[in-house]
């Protein structure tokens, strides 16, 4: 018989009239109709060729048959209902899953050192997986189970379908190496603007944040480089002069000097987003 044809609800009729051995008893646990156990225990035994069972007195009573395929009938009841609870319950110490994500190395760098611990105590089979998906293609990737999680800035994937979640928010401040000569613990806008700067441009869609603060003050800071991957930044700043405005749990990572800005800072909020 082709298993795509097969009503798995007979199954559990057949489970449930062998545990009472009694019709009537059945069709109170399921919460059907007598008449409704009877059909389908009708449908049981031709499916099987069988009787199933055979009634004594008041009592059904199983053949050899039935005794043989309970067994396997309830190890795949269960694993039907192993399977639909795997959705609806999530225990981490326990979960064997990969998680993906979609989000720049910014943060990748501030989230995975604060997120991996977390999971190493709590979740020690969890993994996680990051892989950039275009901006556009965010929702879609979400909805087909592509990616599980997001993380961009907050003026970014605003759908109406797609939930998301305020998981962090920083500040900006001025980083320089160790010991430059001309950032002190408190620097004014006049030495600010003197410094040769060095920013990430990775998206021209999505401008330089302090920028964009500056220009609405009429600034302009001496821009010396432009890179497209933040870790380089820390590795420039190390070996020179140059200074950077880099969000604050990002910097702190790292063997490097750092003051407040002269200006008031674009806060940064990171939404999660997810299905």
């Amino acid at each position: 018989m082709n298993v795509s044809k097969i009503d798995l609800n007979l199954f559990v009729v057949f489970d449930a009239v062998y545990t009472t051995r009694n019709l009537t008893r059945a069709s109170e646990i399921l919460c059907i109709t007598q008449p409704a156990v009877s059909n389908a225990l009708a449908r049981l035994r031709d499916m099987f060729n069988d009787p199933l069972f055979v009634r004594t007195g008041n009592t059904m009573t199983p053949t050899p048959v039935a005794k043989n395929a309970i067994g396997p009938a309830r190890e795949a009841l269960r694993l039907l209902q192993t399977s639909v609870n795997a959705n609806q319950y999530f225990d981490p110490a326990t979960a064997e899953i990969t998680f993906s994500f979609s989000m720049g190395d910014l943060y990748e760098a501030a989230i995975y050192p604060r997120l991996y611990p977390l999971l190493a105590g709590k979740a020690p089979n969890v993994r996680l997986n990051n892989f950039k998906v275009p901006r556009e293609e965010v929702p879609s990737a979400l909805a087909s189970g592509q990616l599980d999680f997001s993380f961009d800035g907050p003026a970014f994937h605003n759908e109406p379908d797609i939930c998301r979640y305020l998981v962090a928010q920083d500040r900006y401040v001025l980083a320089a190496r160790r010991n430059h000569p001309d950032v002190p613990d408190s620097i004014a806008l006049e030495e600010f603007l003197a410094l040769q700067h060095v920013s990430l441009l990775q998206d021209k869609e999505q401008p330089d944040q302090v920028e964009i603060a500056m220009e609405r003050l009429g600034l302009r800071r001496n821009m010396m480089i432009q890179c497209n991957y933040l870790m380089a930044i820390p590795v420039l700043l190390m070996k020179s002069d140059l200074v950077a405005c880099v969000p604050y749990h990002f910097c702190k990572h790292f063997d490097l000097h750092w003051c407040e800005l002269p200006f008031e800072p674009p806060a940064l909020s990171t939404p999660s987003t997810g299905t």
